[in-house]
Protein backbone atom coordinates (compact mmCIF):
# COMPACT_ATOMS: atom_id res chain seq x y z
CA UNK A 1 0.00 0.00 0.00
CA UNK A 2 1.38 3.65 -1.12
CA UNK A 3 1.65 6.37 0.95
CA UNK A 4 -0.09 9.06 -0.33
CA UNK A 5 1.89 12.75 -0.19
CA UNK A 6 -0.47 15.71 0.69
CA UNK A 7 -0.14 18.41 -2.21
CA UNK A 8 -0.31 21.46 0.03
CA UNK A 9 2.46 20.06 2.16
CA UNK A 10 4.63 19.71 -0.63
CA UNK A 11 7.85 21.61 -0.73
CA UNK A 12 9.27 21.98 -4.11
CA UNK A 13 6.28 22.82 -5.48
CA UNK A 14 7.00 26.48 -5.52
CA UNK A 15 10.62 26.31 -5.71
CA UNK A 16 11.21 27.94 -9.30
CA UNK A 17 8.95 31.23 -7.83
CA UNK A 18 11.10 31.16 -4.77
CA UNK A 19 14.20 31.31 -7.25
CA UNK A 20 13.06 34.22 -9.41
CA UNK A 21 12.50 36.20 -6.09
CA UNK A 22 16.20 35.73 -5.00
CA UNK A 23 17.42 36.16 -8.11
CA UNK A 24 15.98 39.56 -8.83
CA UNK A 25 16.83 40.21 -4.92
CA UNK A 26 20.36 39.35 -5.65
CA UNK A 27 20.67 41.45 -9.00
CA UNK A 28 19.18 44.15 -6.90
CA UNK A 29 21.70 44.04 -4.37
CA UNK A 30 24.25 43.96 -6.42
CA UNK A 31 23.60 46.40 -8.52
CA UNK A 32 22.84 48.96 -5.36
CA UNK A 33 26.47 48.04 -4.43
CA UNK A 34 28.07 48.82 -7.65
CA UNK A 35 26.54 52.24 -7.81
CA UNK A 36 27.23 53.02 -3.96
CA UNK A 37 30.12 55.75 -4.06
CA UNK A 38 31.91 57.26 -1.68
CA UNK A 39 33.99 60.39 -0.88
CA UNK A 40 37.12 61.46 0.91
CA UNK A 41 36.71 63.61 4.16
CA UNK A 42 39.24 66.17 4.48
CA UNK A 43 39.64 67.39 7.88
CA UNK A 44 39.55 71.67 8.13
CA UNK A 45 38.81 74.05 11.05
CA UNK A 46 37.12 76.74 10.75
CA UNK A 47 37.78 79.67 12.79
CA UNK A 48 35.25 82.88 12.91
CA UNK A 49 37.28 86.51 13.54
CA UNK A 50 35.37 88.98 15.43
CA UNK A 51 36.46 92.85 14.50
CA UNK A 52 34.87 94.89 16.69
CA UNK A 53 37.02 97.90 16.09
CA UNK A 54 36.97 100.42 12.58
CA UNK A 55 40.33 101.46 11.15
CA UNK A 56 40.07 104.69 9.58
CA UNK A 57 42.65 105.57 7.26
CA UNK A 58 44.23 108.87 7.47
CA UNK A 59 44.47 110.64 4.72
CA UNK A 60 47.76 113.36 4.72
CA UNK A 61 47.06 117.01 3.60
CA UNK A 62 49.13 118.61 1.46
CA UNK A 63 49.20 122.23 1.40
CA UNK A 64 49.67 123.10 -2.66
CA UNK A 65 51.13 126.87 -3.91
CA UNK A 66 48.08 127.87 -5.50
CA UNK A 67 48.60 131.76 -6.82
CA UNK A 68 45.76 134.18 -5.78
CA UNK A 69 43.14 134.88 -8.14
CA UNK A 70 43.70 137.85 -9.97
CA UNK A 71 42.16 141.39 -9.20
CA UNK A 72 38.60 141.79 -11.06
CA UNK A 73 38.40 144.29 -13.94
CA UNK A 74 38.43 147.24 -13.04
CA UNK A 75 35.64 149.27 -15.02
CA UNK A 76 36.71 152.21 -17.31
CA UNK A 77 35.22 155.00 -17.67
CA UNK A 78 35.15 157.07 -20.92
CA UNK A 79 34.68 160.57 -20.67
CA UNK A 80 32.62 161.78 -23.42
CA UNK A 81 33.21 165.68 -24.49
CA UNK A 82 30.81 167.60 -27.13
CA UNK A 83 32.69 169.73 -29.26
CA UNK A 84 30.35 172.11 -31.47
CA UNK A 85 30.94 171.86 -35.17
CA UNK A 86 32.18 175.16 -36.32
CA UNK A 87 33.99 174.22 -39.55
CA UNK A 88 32.21 174.75 -42.41
CA UNK A 89 32.84 171.85 -45.26
CA UNK A 90 32.31 172.80 -48.68
CA UNK A 91 30.66 170.45 -50.92
CA UNK A 92 31.83 169.58 -54.35
CA UNK A 93 29.41 169.97 -56.46
CA UNK A 94 29.87 166.89 -59.94
CA UNK A 95 28.90 168.48 -62.80
CA UNK A 96 27.49 165.65 -65.09
CA UNK A 97 29.94 165.53 -68.68
CA UNK A 98 27.19 163.74 -70.70
CA UNK A 99 25.92 165.78 -73.28
CA UNK A 100 21.87 166.50 -73.84
CA UNK A 101 19.66 167.26 -76.49
CA UNK A 102 19.76 171.10 -76.30
CA UNK A 103 23.60 171.33 -76.15
CA UNK A 104 24.82 172.28 -79.84
CA UNK A 105 27.82 170.33 -81.63
CA UNK A 106 30.84 171.95 -83.17
CA UNK A 107 31.16 171.32 -86.89
CA UNK A 108 34.12 170.39 -87.85
CA UNK A 109 35.03 169.70 -91.77
CA UNK A 110 38.40 167.90 -92.52
CA UNK A 111 40.43 168.98 -96.03
CA UNK A 112 41.89 165.71 -97.97
CA UNK A 113 45.03 167.82 -97.63
CA UNK A 114 44.92 168.37 -94.13
CA UNK A 115 45.62 163.95 -93.99
CA UNK A 116 49.06 162.65 -94.25
CA UNK A 117 49.17 159.77 -95.57
CA UNK A 118 51.98 157.23 -94.82
CA UNK A 119 52.95 154.73 -96.95
CA UNK A 120 54.07 151.43 -95.70
CA UNK A 121 56.02 148.95 -97.57
CA UNK A 122 54.78 145.35 -97.40
CA UNK A 123 56.98 142.52 -97.28
CA UNK A 124 55.75 140.47 -99.81
CA UNK A 125 57.63 136.71 -100.49
CA UNK A 126 57.14 135.24 -103.85
CA UNK A 127 58.00 131.74 -104.72
CA UNK A 128 61.09 130.86 -106.71
CA UNK A 129 58.81 129.63 -109.98
CA UNK A 130 56.78 132.89 -110.64
CA UNK A 131 59.49 135.57 -109.66
CA UNK A 132 60.41 137.74 -112.30
CA UNK A 133 63.77 138.19 -111.55
CA UNK A 134 65.27 135.28 -108.98
CA UNK A 135 68.01 135.81 -106.89
CA UNK A 136 71.59 136.25 -108.33
CA UNK A 137 73.93 133.92 -106.63
CA UNK A 138 77.79 135.08 -106.84
CA UNK A 139 78.93 134.63 -110.21
CA UNK A 140 75.83 134.81 -112.06
CA UNK A 141 76.12 137.92 -113.11
CA UNK A 142 75.01 139.52 -116.63
CA UNK A 143 73.33 136.50 -117.92
CA UNK A 144 69.50 136.21 -119.14
CA UNK A 145 66.60 135.87 -116.91
CA UNK A 146 66.59 132.07 -117.99
CA UNK A 147 70.77 131.70 -117.83
CA UNK A 148 70.56 133.32 -114.20
CA UNK A 149 67.38 131.27 -113.37
CA UNK A 150 69.72 128.10 -114.13
CA UNK A 151 72.99 128.96 -112.99
CA UNK A 152 71.27 129.41 -109.29
CA UNK A 153 69.84 126.33 -109.49
CA UNK A 154 73.79 124.69 -110.35
CA UNK A 155 75.20 127.02 -107.97
CA UNK A 156 72.73 126.01 -104.97
CA UNK A 157 73.79 121.84 -105.81
CA UNK A 158 77.13 122.72 -106.08
CA UNK A 159 77.36 124.35 -102.74
CA UNK A 160 75.16 121.28 -101.05
CA UNK A 161 77.92 118.66 -102.42
CA UNK A 162 81.09 121.17 -101.23
CA UNK A 163 79.80 121.49 -97.68
CA UNK A 164 78.40 118.07 -97.92
CA UNK A 165 79.37 115.92 -94.61
CA UNK A 166 77.42 112.70 -92.98
CA UNK A 167 76.81 113.38 -89.66
CA UNK A 168 78.69 109.94 -87.86
CA UNK A 169 75.90 108.87 -85.32
CA UNK A 170 73.72 108.73 -88.36
CA UNK A 171 76.46 106.45 -89.72
CA UNK A 172 76.09 104.87 -86.35
CA UNK A 173 72.74 104.64 -86.10
CA UNK A 174 72.24 103.52 -89.85
CA UNK A 175 69.92 106.49 -90.47
CA UNK A 176 69.31 107.52 -94.09
CA UNK A 177 66.74 109.18 -96.60
CA UNK A 178 66.12 112.72 -98.52
CA UNK A 179 65.57 115.70 -96.44
CA UNK A 180 63.46 118.68 -97.83
CA UNK A 181 64.49 122.14 -96.99
CA UNK A 182 62.91 125.70 -97.50
CA UNK A 183 64.64 129.09 -97.01
CA UNK A 184 63.78 132.34 -97.91
CA UNK A 185 66.41 134.85 -99.63
CA UNK A 186 64.95 138.15 -98.61
CA UNK A 187 64.86 141.20 -99.79
CA UNK A 188 68.85 142.09 -98.76
CA UNK A 189 70.21 138.96 -100.21
CA UNK A 190 70.70 136.92 -96.98
CA UNK A 191 69.39 133.55 -96.77
CA UNK A 192 66.70 132.74 -93.60
CA UNK A 193 63.73 131.06 -92.36
CA UNK A 194 65.46 127.70 -92.94
CA UNK A 195 62.96 125.12 -92.26
CA UNK A 196 63.34 121.29 -93.23
CA UNK A 197 61.83 117.85 -93.10
CA UNK A 198 63.53 114.38 -93.27
CA UNK A 199 63.46 110.78 -91.65
CA UNK A 200 65.52 112.00 -88.46
CA UNK A 201 66.67 115.27 -86.76
CA UNK A 202 70.02 114.52 -87.06
CA UNK A 203 70.09 114.73 -90.82
CA UNK A 204 67.09 117.73 -90.42
CA UNK A 205 70.38 119.68 -88.51
CA UNK A 206 72.84 119.27 -91.16
CA UNK A 207 70.70 120.04 -94.02
CA UNK A 208 69.98 123.52 -92.35
CA UNK A 209 73.94 123.58 -91.46
CA UNK A 210 74.27 123.19 -95.54
CA UNK A 211 71.67 125.93 -96.31
CA UNK A 212 73.15 128.00 -93.49
CA UNK A 213 76.73 128.30 -95.46
CA UNK A 214 74.59 129.84 -98.26
CA UNK A 215 76.57 133.60 -99.50
CA UNK A 216 74.70 136.61 -99.45
CA UNK A 217 73.07 137.23 -103.00
CA UNK A 218 71.47 139.94 -105.01
CA UNK A 219 67.84 140.09 -104.30
CA UNK A 220 65.23 138.84 -106.26
CA UNK A 221 62.89 141.81 -107.78
CA UNK A 222 59.07 141.82 -108.53
CA UNK A 223 57.78 144.37 -110.57
CA UNK A 224 61.37 146.53 -110.00
CA UNK A 225 61.16 146.14 -106.14
CA UNK A 226 63.37 143.65 -103.81
CA UNK A 227 61.54 140.71 -102.31
CA UNK A 228 61.77 137.99 -100.36
CA UNK A 229 61.94 134.92 -102.46
CA UNK A 230 61.22 131.04 -101.72
CA UNK A 231 63.19 128.36 -102.83
CA UNK A 232 63.11 124.57 -101.78
CA UNK A 233 65.82 121.68 -102.47
CA UNK A 234 66.15 118.16 -101.42
CA UNK A 235 69.21 116.56 -99.31
CA UNK A 236 69.61 113.03 -100.06
CA UNK A 237 71.40 111.19 -97.09
CA UNK A 238 72.24 107.89 -98.25
CA UNK A 239 75.72 105.35 -97.52
CA UNK A 240 76.69 102.88 -99.26
CA UNK A 241 76.21 99.25 -98.07
CA UNK A 242 79.21 97.30 -97.46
Amino acid sequence: MKTKKNPQLEIGRNSSIYFAIGLNLMLLLSWRALEYKTYEKTDYVMDIVNVDQQLEEDIPLINANTPPPPPPPVAIQESIQIVEDVEEIEETVIESTETGQDDAIAEHVVNVSDVNVEEVEEEVEVAFAIIEDVPVYPGCEGLSKEQTKACFQAKIQEHVKRNFEYPESALQLGIQGRVSVVFVVDSKGFTTNIRSRGPDKILEKEAERIIGLLPKMQPGKQRGKPVKVAYAVPIFFKYAEQ
